[in-house]
């Protein structure tokens, strides 16, 4: 195992296209993190959870399997790409289920035509989503702190880095020094407080009410 956790992303496709397993599982290793990355802010307001972390990761799957090395993109790239269409189309699923339609959706075929990494990357622009997914989608994690922080305790704050960044529970409880249960609950008023801001019928100064104590 030690050999595969030295190989370039490169090296472990080439060898995970051969069929070897544990060159796969260290690809999905290395690249768990990003999938958290990717999926955390869309269900920070409401979001399955840990169901698009699971999507997110059938992404990086798809991406190993079929990412090329003539590309002119490295691997990262072209899996976060393969984990964002992935977590939109899951989000997009599950609007559709529960007969909240998307305004103007552009479909996956016009959008992703050609399988071109250049296509892929305009995906982002092109589809139209709920408003609090068109806000955290066009906003780095940066963005999204310095956007909401006003919302928030100063412990939220650094909750809501830490969990954008990828940290789980039990890793953002060691760096803040409290419970795992503390972190839960921060995580659940920080859900609570982004879905009051990005409501249209909240006015400009909900943000500034709706402050909680630290947890």
């Amino acid at each position: 195992m030690e050999k595969y956790s030295t190989m370039s992303d490169n090296d472990l496709v080439a060898l995970a296209r051969k069929g070897d397993r544990v060159a796969e599982e260290q690809l999905a290793l290395r690249y768990t993190r990003l999938v958290k990355v990717c999926s955390r802010p869309y269900f920070l307001v409401g979001g399955d959870g840990e169901d698009l972390i699971q999507e997110g990761m059938l992404g990086l799957l798809s991406a190993i399997r079929e990412y090329d090395p003539s590309l002119n993109a490295t691997f990262k790239t072209y899996a976060e790409v393969c984990v964002k269409r992935r977590i939109y189309s899951a989000i997009k699923t599950a609007s559709r289920k529960k007969h909240e339609p998307l305004n103007d959706m552009v479909s996956f075929d016009d959008v992703l035509s050609d399988e071109k990494l250049s296509a892929a990357a305009s995906y982002g622009e092109a589809y139209r989503r709920s408003p609090e997914e068109q806000v955290l989608a066009r906003e780095s994690a940066e963005e999204i702190i310095q956007t909401y922080s006003r919302c928030l305790s100063k412990f939220e704050t650094e909750i809501l880095k830490l969990y954008l960044n990828g940290s789980s529970y039990s890793e953002i409880a060691e760096a803040c020094g409290k419970t795992e249960k503390s972190v839960d609950n921060a995580v659940q008023r920080i859900r609570r407080k982004l879905a009051r801001s990005l409501s249209p019928s909240d006015n400009s100064d909900s943000c500034s009410q709706n402050r909680c104590p630290q947890g």
